[in-house]
């Protein structure tokens, strides 16, 4: 029966404060069925068609919440890279999704959220523990800057650097199986005629197209690098390939979310 499994979360490798907590969730330990088995985590609110039953996703964000200490919120993710601050207003009963990205607060038991299915999760904290933030990175979010602009209201409001900012990557889809067209390559400044092998590499279709396998946890530690951070951990799980322990989108369609959340303890 759903919920007889414990969550498996995944938990950052870092060396972040006491104070924060933060947590990725597997497709484990929930109340769902079939074929959004079992821990998932997409309110039903949300725009879309992938709509499980109400009372299954209010138990296993409760189970999530309780496994995290701190209370979820919750975006409508657009693929974008508008960054909402969290605030006491966003707990409040009957508050609508606010349409963004990514999320950063200082407020102590409020949790920046973001639901994956093979998109990747970006968690960062500040070291010195006052402010921390997620971001949902497609390829269309982290080629618009999704990643640069929650690191950058990370540290305005912590008071610190990019290298001050401890950054985790979580499951996403992998090297492997991330088959991408020329437009992705242009995103990201990618020549299709000699691109660079760590982060896309071409492969031709047996229709005579070519398409290209792209690395997306290497192209958003790119990006993260190159915007000052030194302290950067994860991304090396695919959603894709583990299908006991993952949703994917692009493998089964309509499917669960995983959750990726970070707080200050309150």
């Amino acid at each position: 029966m759903p919920g007889d499994t414990p969550l498996a979360l995944l938990r950052p490798d870092w060396a972040a404060p006491a104070t924060v907590t933060a947590a990725m969730s597997t497709r484990s330990g929930g109340a769902s069925r079939a074929p959004f088995d079992s821990l998932n985590l997409r309110p039903p609110g949300l725009r879309g068609d992938a709509v499980d039953s109400s009372e299954a996703v209010a138990e296993n964000q409760r189970r999530f919440a309780a496994a995290l200490g701190a209370t979820p919120v919750y975006l409508d993710q657009v693929h974008g890279a508008d960054v909402v601050r969290l605030g006491p207003a966003d707990l409040l009963p009957g508050q609508g999704f606010r349409v963004a990205d990514a999320a950063v607060t200082t407020m102590p038991g409020i949790a920046c959220t973001v639901l994956v299915a093979d998109c990747l999760p970006v968690l960062m904290c500040a070291a010195n523990g006052r402010a921390v933030g997620a971001a949902h990175a497609g390829w269309r979010g982290l080629a618009a800057g999704v990643v640069e602009r929650t690191l950058a209201a990370v540290c305005t409001d912590a008071g610190c650097t990019p290298a001050e900012v401890l950054v985790w990557l979580g499951a996403c889809i992998g090297p492997r199986a991330f088959e991408v067209g020329p437009d992705v390559l242009a995103a990201f400044g990618a020549d299709p005629q000699a691109p660079d092998p760590a982060r896309f590499v071409a492969r031709r279709r047996a229709d005579g197209q070519w398409r290209w396998l792209a690395n997306l946890p290497q192209l958003a530690r790119d990006r993260l690098t190159a915007a000052g951070v030194r302290q950067l951990s994860g991304g090396r799980w695919c959603t894709v390939e583990e299908a006991s322990r993952f949703f994917s989108f692009r493998r089964e369609g309509l499917t669960g979310r995983m959750a990726a959340a970070i707080a200050v303890r309150a």
